[in-house]
């Protein structure tokens, strides 16, 4: 099994996928232009603009998505694809749109028994994780459960910040994960910080990215990793 879990599109200050980009097409290799995107994250605009918007900013490294949501088969689509593509957006509507259409099996059976790369970001990383229980946006749909891909056995809380501004009263993301963690005390949760992303081969994680990695669980202590540590115990 073989997937890249991004935590975000784009930092500030960079192009749409910039960063990534080129990760992205040394990891699909020779399957860049072959592969299904998945764009139902997509809320504000339409899943043609979606998907043309990923094919500009991957053209420069030879990557070419074709938007699941033009074929007359969706599930077939996955079955014959060569790599998942899953963008980033609001992981309820996502969620119950792979689920009504019948893809997280289809996805999950691609990816696992049929070796295909899979590329998520922000959204598209939450739903490769067991549940969608540790997304930071609002339910602005009912899926019919929060079960999705478990791709990988652990929380992924893309676009982690430590931050607090201090003229806000609300909780911080700190705060609403220990809640998660609490009442789900087997769980790992990683807060992947934008501008880092996953790397899994052959049952291996690997940190990429410029800055570390915060780690919860409920009775260990908060602990950050670096792209120099071992973090094979989220795989396990």
């Amino acid at each position: 099994m073989r997937l890249l879990l991004i935590s975000n599109s784009a930092s500030p200050g960079e192009q749409y996928l910039e960063k990534p980009a080129q990760d992205i097409a040394t990891f699909l290799g020779n399957q860049k232009k072959n592969v299904v995107f998945i764009p139902f994250a997509g809320v504000t605009f339409s899943f043609d603009a979606y998907v043309d918007k990923v094919n500009k900013a991957l053209s420069g490294v030879g990557v070419e998505v074709k938007g699941v949501h033009t074929f007359d088969d969706p599930i077939k689509a996955v079955e014959e694809a060569g790599a998942i593509m899953v963008g980033g957006g609001n992981t309820f509507q996502l969620a119950k749109m792979m689920q009504e259409q019948g893809l997280i099996e289809a996805i999950r059976k691609k990816v696992i028994d049929g070796g295909a790369p899979y590329v998520g970001w922000s959204a598209g990383s939450n739903v490769a994780c067991p549940t969608i229980c540790t997304t930071n946006d609002m339910p602005i749909v009912e899926p019919l459960s929060f079960n999705v891909l478990n791709l990988v056995p652990f929380q992924i809380n893309p676009h982690y910040l430590d931050t607090h501004p201090s003229d806000h009263g609300g909780e911080t993301r700190e705060v609403r994960i220990l809640e998660y963690i609490e009442a789900n005390p087997t769980m790992y949760v990683a807060g992947l910080r934008e501008g880092c992303r996953f790397l899994v081969e052959n049952g291996k994680i690997k940190l990429i990215g410029v800055r570390t990695l915060r780690v919860f669980k409920k009775g260990k202590q908060i602990t950050e990793y670096s792209t120099a540590d071992d973090i094979q115990f989220l795989m396990e």
